[in-house]
């Protein structure tokens, strides 16, 4: 609730400014490669991920995301590598953030389940229209009067923990390396950035009819500062011909949402609509859309390598 229109405009009053937190996708559980570098490859296919989320609809200039990963095991090498590549472009106000990030993960056998590390590095691209600053006083020289833009090296690290097909859990950290993009020709506007700490979850539970499936899923986000929880349950049914899922999810103090999706031929679709809780009000919530796609990789794959995919989770 603090990724309102007009704070990029305070922060522009100080020379030392300190970027927003990542953003929160309502379908986190779906863009798992994005959160942790870990996943990569993890589920033996080559996997495209995309989520584009539109944040306090009604308003001006509201947030708006958009983001693009994919990942595949690299067999050539070994059936534990993986590897992937992700595009992260996040509109706010008068600022555009961006990130660009290449990302490889390596998989062990590990008490029955497969234990993963990851790193990620990343090239945090920052930049403000100041041409559309309504600005008091125009000549003021806290606010630029221009496109003023800035990049930056940024590391992320990850680790997971799959067991089978029953349950995961992972940790995870963004901006290990903190940071700071300086914008402009005279470097004087910065944006800070601070280390988020991700821990995700997830378990599967089988009903006797085995075409309905119940996913529960959770993530906690912090900043050592401040803090967001999410839990999510869908329940899905996977018939012969069709193949759906509905569920709730629910952030304490922040919002309450709804998803729906469905997957046919290896293409998976998702909308969700997050109702926030407080603040800007219920009609003011976050309209989301996932999609998804994953190929079995079998140029390099031996026949003893197959298993199924955990990305569902």
């Amino acid at each position: 609730m603090k990724r309102l229109l007009w704070f990029g405009v305070v922060w522009l009053t100080a020379f030392g400014m300190k970027a927003q937190s990542d953003v929160a996708f309502t379908n986190y559980w779906a863009l798992q490669s994005f959160y942790n570098p870990a996943t990569s490859g993890l589920d033996g296919k080559l996997s495209l991920q995309g989520g584009y989320s539109m944040q306090m609809v009604g308003f001006e200039h509201a947030p708006a995301t958009m983001f693009v990963g994919v990942d595949m095991p690299v067999y050539f090498i070994g059936p534990r590598h993986g590897v992937g590549v992700g595009f992260l472009n996040d509109e706010v106000g008068l600022f555009s953030n961006k990130k660009f990030y290449l990302q490889y993960a390596y998989h062990h056998p590990f008490a029955g389940g497969r234990f993963s590390t990851g790193f990620r590095a990343a090239l945090l691209s920052e930049s403000f229209d100041g041409s559309k600053v309504d600005a008091v006083d125009s000549g003021d020289p806290v606010f630029a009067s221009g496109q003023i833009d800035g990049n930056a090296f940024d590391l992320d690290l990850g680790l997971r923990y799959t067991y089978k097909e029953r349950w995961y859990a992972g940790v995870s950290v963004m901006h290990l390396l903190a940071p700071t993009v300086s914008m402009g020709d005279d470097k004087v506007n910065q944006v800070n950035y601070e280390p988020n700490l991700y821990a995700t979850a997830g378990y599967t539970y089988h009903f006797r009819r085995p075409e309905y499936v119940l996913y529960a899923t959770g993530i906690l986000r912090t900043d050592l500062v401040a803090w967001r929880g999410d839990v999510t349950a869908r329940l899905a049914y996977n018939g012969e011909k069709i193949k759906l899922y509905g569920g709730l999810t629910y952030s304490p103090t922040v919002s309450v949402g709804l998803l729906l999706g469905t997957t046919f031929q290896g293409i998976n679709i998702g909308y969700s609509y997050e109702m926030y809780t407080g603040g800007v009000g219920a009609l003011h919530g976050t309209h989301e859309l996932v999609l998804g796609y994953s190929t079995d990789l079998n140029l390099f794959k031996k026949g003893k390598n197959k298993h199924q995919s955990v990305r569902i989770l």
